[in-house]
């Protein structure tokens, strides 16, 4: 396991355990950030620890090219429950985020310095948001960091039934309609699965990054 320094460096990702940490420490400049994305790695730590970097052996995608909506988000979308923008108000989505109850999870890894460092790439066009509405009110949103090829998905939430998965399968289409390769969702979860992401190795992940 690498120990950064000062300098804006990580080793190669081939490096990385077998859980997938690659280095230690190291800050959340926005410059160290872009370099870490766009070699595959993500910061992803609690707040009671080091930056930890991550680039594990498996990385869960969706290819927006494939993707196929399902029939009953399909007709989801067709009710015209919620009304979705990009990047209207993203401080505000990456802080529902932070706060939101998940299950089976104690606490939360977007600590206050990652919503400053992330808004900070958003002021920067690096960082993009979506939101759902709900009569005024925001009700669901992701974020991620933009690659211009590959969108890397880093957090959402839901406050009502669905919003989160309108958010997701509107990023989806977004990303085909303009040619995306991948949507990068990192690391496997069931929920993800179910929204029809999968797992490639992180050698295939990589080259598409690299292309």
């Amino acid at each position: 396991m690498y120990f950064l320094t000062k300098d804006l460096y990580f080793p190669p990702v081939d490096e990385a355990s077998y859980e997938g940490i690659l280095a230690v420490g190291g800050d959340l400049s926005t410059e160290r950030l872009l370099l870490a994305y766009r070699n595959g790695i993500f910061p992803w730590f609690n707040a009671d620890e080091p930056i930890l970097w991550w680039s594990p052996s498996e990385r869960m995608v969706v290819v927006p090219q494939l993707y196929k909506v399902s029939k009953s988000t399909r007709n989801l979308l067709n009710q015209k429950k919620f009304d979705i923008t990009f990047n209207q108000s993203f401080e505000e989505v990456i802080r529902n985020c932070q706060q939101i109850e998940r299950k089976d999870q104690d606490g939360t890894w977007i600590t206050d310095d990652i919503i400053e460092s992330y808004t900070n790439l958003h002021e920067m066009g690096f960082a993009q948001s979506v939101e759902v509405w709900q009569n005024g009110e925001l009700v669901g949103g992701l974020y991620g960091v933009d690659l211009g090829h590959v969108f890397c998905g880093e957090s959402m939430f839901s406050k009502v039934p669905n919003a989160s998965k309108i958010a997701f399968v509107t990023l989806v289409q977004y990303l085909k309609e303009h040619n995306y390769k991948l949507l990068d969702c990192q690391i496997h979860n069931d929920h993800l699965e179910k929204l029809g992401a999968f797992e490639i190795s992180r050698e295939t992940f990589i080259k598409v990054l690299n292309s």
